[in-house]
């Protein structure tokens, strides 16, 4: 493994560059990217923005894995200063990143039983990969702006509602050996590629004999856009960006912080170019404790 020291692409609307790109969907990328999360880490959470740039620019070329490390699986240890700690801990990455995580969660409906959390993630991946995707994704809202217990089988049964889970096969799923041993591969795995921090990124390319690249913490973009070209051995231009409301249909809810980010503006350029969608009743503002997110009217 070689440590870093210093995430399907993008569908277009034009129909002809959409053939292109669905045929190229179709082909084996070249890149596998490991990201080692963890649903109740806010560092984790404020990796998405680059997430979806990358995606965005040059998801022609990779997939990617999510993985989960297992290492927040003890969070209810600790009953008296856990919480205020944690508590303390979100809000100063929320000011930092700009990715809302309200730490008021770990005062007012703390999270009991994480590790049924990591396995109900599991659980949905029995439907797909992109059902576990969305899942994990619809987790993290719940726990980062909602402040619900998402250990809680009630709130993820909601979750998976919202995303149009199979209710009584995830209901199965949950409490299976299948789920259980799928989160068991996931710890393996973290072990053998010695993921100590969270969020880890690991570089693959399948063409390549040589360990992968690991890059462990939150970076600037441009450095994984560096990782991934150094993987690929070659330089190649970013996709051309989606118009806003195409990006916005495929996410349906995005931070400001994330459409700042894939679209290179200022919190006061996105906010302006959001708030003129929302005057034609395209999107709905969200506020949270930090920011606001963006909800895409269908």
């Amino acid at each position: 493994m070689v440590n870093w020291n210093s995430a399907g692409s993008w569908q277009p609307q034009d129909q002809n560059q959409s053939t292109q790109f669905h045929f190229i969907d179709m082909l084996k990328k070249p890149i596998e990217i490991y990201v080692f999360v963890d649903p109740l880490c806010p560092e984790c959470w404020s990796l998405e923005p680059y997430l979806k740039k990358l995606t965005v620019e040059y998801g022609r070329f990779f997939t990617i894995r999510p993985v989960l490390s297992g290492q927040l699986t003890n969070l209810h240890k600790d009953k008296f200063e856990r919480p205020r700690k944690l508590k303390d801990i979100w809000e100063k990455t929320a000011n930092r990143t700009g990715m809302c995580c309200d730490g008021d969660l770990w005062i007012e409906n703390p999270i009991h039983h994480p590790k049924l959390t990591s396995i109900a993630v599991k659980a949905a991946e029995l439907q797909g990969k992109k059902a576990g995707k969305k899942f994990l994704r619809k987790i993290q809202e719940f726990a980062f702006l909602d402040k619900k217990d998402i250990s809680s089988e009630e709130i993820l049964l909601h979750c998976a509602e919202e995303i149009h889970l199979d209710i009584d096969e995830f209901k199965s799923d949950l409490y299976s050996n299948s789920a259980a041993k799928a989160l068991q591969c996931d710890l393996k795995i973290t072990r053998e590629m010695e993921v100590e921090y969270i969020p880890t990124m690991v570089f693959f390319n399948e063409s390549d004999e040589e360990a992968g690249l690991k890059i462990s913490g939150i970076y600037p973009y441009d450095i994984y856009v560096k990782v991934l070209k150094q993987m690929l051995q070659k330089d190649p231009l970013p996709a051309k960006k989606p118009e806003l409301i195409d990006f916005l249909s495929q996410y349906e809810f995005v931070a400001t912080k994330e459409v700042a980010v894939v679209y290179d503006w200022s919190v006061e350029k996105t906010e302006k170019e959001m708030k003129k969608l929302q005057l034609k009743q395209l999107v709905e503002k969200v506020p949270v404790k930090y920011g606001c997110f963006w909800k895409y009217i269908k």
